[in-house]
């Protein structure tokens, strides 16, 4: 058998098994990459074949590269876990063996054989991650900097909000994008910090961005960063991507970003690498995006303020929060968590609303959703003297001015039934919701069962239990 056939036989050996192989020479140039290793690095191997081991690899270096380090050194390095990002900025886990290849004592190249783990890596980190949140709640004291909330902080028993809370829990466990839509004051950078908080990345950076605050052009600096001389002022500065590298990423109000900005940031998303605003070089990032709007998307991308292409980016993980006129039952459960709030903060005692504000609060459409509930509340607090119970005229007028418009025969007078205990006074609420609801569907319980997102017992027995029929 000649030596030349004996290469190609050997060529053929290589390139068939199903270990990768990356050989390369004494400069650091590839001269050989088989199929396998293509596969594992997510390359092909002619755009590999000729190329430096930093051209095709740019999160390595001298100290990183198994490779570079044996051509340095001459010795072998065994079964060496290694995690790195390609030029695409895909990350990959190996686990590699590196050989010298020496002719005479002489360093020709070196040889590495590599075995993908990136699943089972990933694997092994969810499996860790399970196992620290089956022992029990969040630690607040492990909580990211830049951050409060966790899914604790989210309040309410609705089958609504219920509903978002299981979608971002399951979320929280994957790296995958998630898109975030709720009207104004719904909670929606609550529900990001609660999924970043709940997710492996706790204790890594979370950093937040309003897409609506800034100035296009401003805007992709502060994401992307700059290098110095790239335009007038400009200086070396990492962007936010940089900054939350192993993090979370939100970027509030997307549907406010510009168009051409939204491309940027898709390519950003599909590459996992941004190239700074004046730079040439692509620097890989590990961060998970959590984009909010305060539109419906669908609608967006019809109007042409999202682009469809970074809603489908984005949607992988798509969750709705209620507003709060679609989640009435909960409203009793936040009137009572606010005024204890608010009773710790400023040394009150307060033990509850009056049953006209009860109606008022259940009845009222709430634009500005938990937040201006909550306002409401605070404000009410800040009227109160030596009261218990806040009553219509310690309330925001505006709250009680739309609210009389609407109800011709709602009087604003101070409730002669004030003196209602916390639960008492709850319980008048639910009355009232429960009430209004059966109203609207004409007496038909199933039809108010389903307004209130409530199964048809459960308001069979509040029925009975307020004997309203």
């Amino acid at each position: 058998m000649s030596a030349g056939l004996l290469d190609e036989f050997y060529s053929e050996i290589l390139e068939n098994l199903d270990v990768g192989i990356h050989v390369v020479d004494s400069n650091g140039k590839t001269v050989f990459y088989n199929s396998a290793m293509g596969k594992l690095e997510r390359l092909e191997p002619e755009s590999v074949v000729g190329k430096g081991l930093f051209e095709i690899f740019p999160s390595l270096s001298g100290e990183t590269s198994t490779l570079y380090q044996v051509l340095k050194t001459g010795k072998a390095i065994v079964d060496r876990v290694q995690t790195y990002f390609n030029y695409r900025g895909q990350r990959i886990t190996t686990i590699n063996t590196t050989l010298p290849l020496k002719k005479d004592g002489e360093i020709l190249g070196a040889v590495e054989i590599a075995k993908d783990i990136t699943a089972l890596r990933e694997m092994s980190e969810k499996v860790i991650f399970l196992q620290d949140s089956t022992k029990g709640k969040v630690s607040r004291e492990n909580l990211s900097p830049f951050t409060r909330f966790t899914f604790e902080d989210i309040i309410g028993e609705s089958p609504a909000i219920k509903k978002a809370i299981y979608m971002a829990k399951k979320a929280a466990i994957t790296s995958s994008a998630v898109l975030i839509f709720g009207e104004t004051g719904t909670g929606k950078e609550l529900f990001a910090q609660s999924i970043h908080n709940a997710s492996p990345r706790k204790g890594k950076p979370f950093i937040a961005q309003n897409c609506a605050a800034l100035p296009e052009t401003l805007l992709e600096g502060i994401l992307f960063g700059t290098v110095k001389g790239g335009f007038t002022g400009a200086v070396d500065r990492p962007g936010l991507f940089e900054q939350a590298d192993g993090g979370t990423l939100l970027l509030d109000e997307i549907n406010s970003m510009g168009i051409n900005l939204q491309a940027k940031l898709l390519r950003v998303l599909q590459e996992r690498a941004v190239r700074r605003v004046g730079g040439a070089s692509l620097i890989p990032v590990d961060v998970r995006v959590i984009a909010t709007t305060n539109e419906d998307p669908i609608e967006g991308t019809k109007k042409g303020a999202i682009r469809k292409d970074l809603f489908y980016r984005l949607g992988v993980v798509y969750i709705k929060i209620p507003p709060l006129r679609e989640r009435r039952e909960d409203i009793p459960v936040l009137i009572k968590y606010f005024i204890e709030k608010f009773n710790e903060r400023f040394g009150k005692k307060v033990k509850g609303v009056s049953e006209k504000v009860g109606r008022i609060f259940s009845e009222y459409d709430w634009p500005g959703n938990v937040r201006e509930l909550e306002n409401a509340i605070e404000g009410a607090m800040n009227m109160l003297g030596d009261e218990k119970y806040i009553d219509v005229e310690h309330i925001p007028f505006y709250i009680t001015e739309n609210f009389c418009k609407a109800n011709a025969d709602f009087k604003t007078e101070p409730s002669s039934k004030s003196e209602l205990p916390l639960e008492e006074a709850i319980e008048s609420l639910e009355r009232e919701i429960i009430l209004k609801a059966l109203k609207e569907c004409e007496g038909n319980i199933t039809k108010a069962a389903e307004r209130l997102k409530i199964k048809r017992q459960t308001l069979q027995y509040k029925i009975k239990k307020y004997k309203l029929i």
